[in-house]
């Protein structure tokens, strides 16, 4: 952590903050407080400097032309590609995760440079929009439950080689290649579709993210029960048919 203390940066609320992605910032500072933690929570506007001394980034989604400023502002400030060479870790859902990755389509229709964070593409689907709840395996590297969530996207990522999918679909679409893959990830860089917010949905997440910004195993538990009606209510709507 940073000076005794957890820092943690929700980047661009002004264009990237979309489908109640705000919420994932929100379950994480509640998370650490529960567990006793003194947090710092910096909302960092577009037309603010990234800090480099964050130890939990999370990037909301948002359409396709704030999508495109986010990117060109983010390679031109420099701060969040610094900071994750310093350890920081990096929560992204959506167009955050977009752009995250090497490259996607932008709103002119032109490809446009991402972060490099994540080795991932994303291209524009040919198909219909992906919409609806969503239920998968997490990654079991990660010991985590299955993964609940909603996408609403037409972007289709493909995984390269170093990136890990952080889940298989059970139901639902996910990074909409069709080999049932879902989000990505790398030792300390998250990418997601899932909206919900999805750390609502999946508080368990939001703890993985607070164990590695802390470099601990375990955390103190802590009342689950609501997130544990929203998570069972939302992976019976997935199996229902359609």
């Amino acid at each position: 952590m940073s000076d005794n203390q957890l820092r943690v940066v929700w980047i661009y609320p002004d264009l990237l903050s979309t489908y109640g992605d705000q919420g994932n910032v929100l379950v994480v500072e509640r998370r650490a407080r529960q567990r006793g933690l003194d947090v710092a929570r910096l909302d960092v506007r577009s037309d603010q400097a990234i800090p480099t001394s964050g130890d939990i980034y999370l990037i909301g989604g948002g359409e396709d032309r704030p999508q495109r400023l986010a990117a060109e502002r983010l390679r031109r400030d420099g701060g969040l590609t610094r900071a994750v060479e310093n350890g920081a870790i990096v929560f992204s859902v959506c167009a955050g995760y977009q752009i995250l990755g090497h490259e996607f389509i932008n709103d002119l229709g032109q490809r446009e440079p991402g972060l490099g964070l994540l080795d991932v593409v994303s291209v524009r689907g040919e198909g219909a929009r992906c919409v609806g709840d969503v239920l998968g395996d997490i990654d079991p590297r990660l010991g985590l439950p299955p993964l609940t969530g909603f996408e609403n996207h037409q972007g289709v990522t493909h995984l390269g080689p170093t990136a890990r999918p952080l889940a298989r679909v059970r139901f639902g679409n996910g990074n909409g290649t069709g080999d049932g893959t879902e989000g990505a990830f790398n030792d300390t860089v998250f990418g997601t579709y899932m909206h919900g917010p999805v750390l609502a949905r999946n508080p368990l997440i939001a703890d993985l993210l607070l164990k590695l910004a802390l470099d601990v195993n375990a955390l103190p538990p802590t009342d689950d029960r609501w997130y544990e009606a929203l998570r069972n209510e939302r992976i019976a709507a997935a199996q229902q048919p359609a």
